[in-house]
């Protein structure tokens, strides 16, 4: 396994000094989520001042842009990377698909399914391996003269990754993609369960381009003993774990461990704007089974105890931010990546 940090849509101002400090804390890759700013820009800051470190969006919004805009990106940033750059991509839910982006949102699995095809036939498009002659149910792309080609280059084999909560999307990204981006709100059982025989099921339907690699975003504590730093850390992943239990698309995970009176009373305060309920209704129990928490030296061990044999790449959920805020805890991550290494 590699270990890799999350960046939570940190100011384009800030992304090439997160992914210089990532790369010299020794994290195997930077993976930037879109939610404040975009991830493609924050990737492309940060490739020339990284030689090693991998780069990726995890994820970037497939249906607000047509499957050109983005893969003129990616095929961008894999030439600027020198082809470490992966693109992770997602769905969103209906409201901000129609509500922020003013774009329809329908069949979003059949749909993600066509639009990596259409990546994929327009990289091979601007490889010059074939012409563009893309028609699918909701993507139709017929056109690409040589002066609006992105054009050969080095790296053309970019990784496509999907995210994935549920059954369906893991199996398509299975099928279609070549990692998929689990979920931060998920489990150990979940995981097991559900999320891996659903790609293994989508495997069987496509054809495997290269290794297949499951990335999992992890909601992790570092505890320092007494400091009370540790209690704020520990609320900040009861509201992580309240907002999302709270969310139907992720009910799935509580409905896996008999905790739907727990998803419902989450949306119920959730309506009601009462956080502080949400985050109290988030008992320890649903903590462990979703958060790592250990002491910072047993960290390291805590996270492969967990992950070993399921999980590929695991990336520490808003690292950045976190050492950011708290500059003394840049020595404590380059020891947890250090250790990490060895196992």
């Amino acid at each position: 396994m590699f270990l890799d940090a999350m960046a939570l849509s940190p100011k384009l101002s800030e992304a090439s000094s997160v992914a210089r400090e990532a790369e010299r804390f020794g994290f195997g890759a930077l993976w930037f989520t879109e939610s404040r700013h975009n991830p493609f820009l924050a990737s492309a800051v940060s490739a020339p001042v990284t030689d090693k470190l991998g780069l990726g969006t995890a994820i970037a919004l497939a249906f607000p842009r047509s499957p050109m805009v983005t893969a003129q990106d990616a095929w961008d940033l894999a030439q600027l990377s020198s082809g470490r750059f992966t693109l992770g991509l997602g769905t969103q839910v209906k409201a901000h698909i129609e509500r922020r982006f003013s774009v329809p949102f329908s069949h979003p699995v059949a749909r993600i399914r066509e639009y990596v095809l259409a990546l994929r036939a327009i990289f091979d498009a601007f490889q010059g391996e074939a012409r563009l002659d893309f028609r699918g149910d909701y993507y139709s792309l017929t056109l690409l003269p040589d002066a609006f080609s992105g054009g050969p280059q080095g790296f053309p084999d970019v990784p496509v990754f999907l995210g994935g909560v549920n059954t369906e999307m893991a199996k398509v990204a299975g099928e279609v993609a070549d990692g998929l981006h689990v979920h931060p709100f998920h489990t150990e059982r979940y995981l097991n369960e559900v999320l891996l025989p659903s790609v293994a099921a989508g495997s069987e339907l496509g054809e495997r381009r290269r290794k297949f690699t499951i990335t999992v975003p992890v909601l992790y504590a570092g505890l320092e003993g007494n400091d009370p730093v540790d209690e704020e850390r520990i609320a900040y992943l009861r509201g992580q774990i309240a907002f999302y239990g709270s969310t139907p698309n992720y009910r799935s995970v509580l409905e896996l461990h008999g905790m739907e009176s727990l998803a419902d009373e989450l949306r119920r305060f959730q309506r009601q704007g009462e956080i502080k309920k949400m985050r109290e209704a988030a008992s320890n129990d649903v903590l462990n089974l979703v958060a790592v928490i250990a002491p910072w030296d047993e960290l390291p061990n805590a996270l492969a105890e967990r992950y070993q044999g399921k999980a590929d790449r695991l990336a520490l959920y808003g690292a950045p931010e976190q050492w950011r805020a708290r500059p003394e805890l840049g020595a404590r991550f380059a020891a947890v990546t250090r250790q990490f290494s060895t196992m």
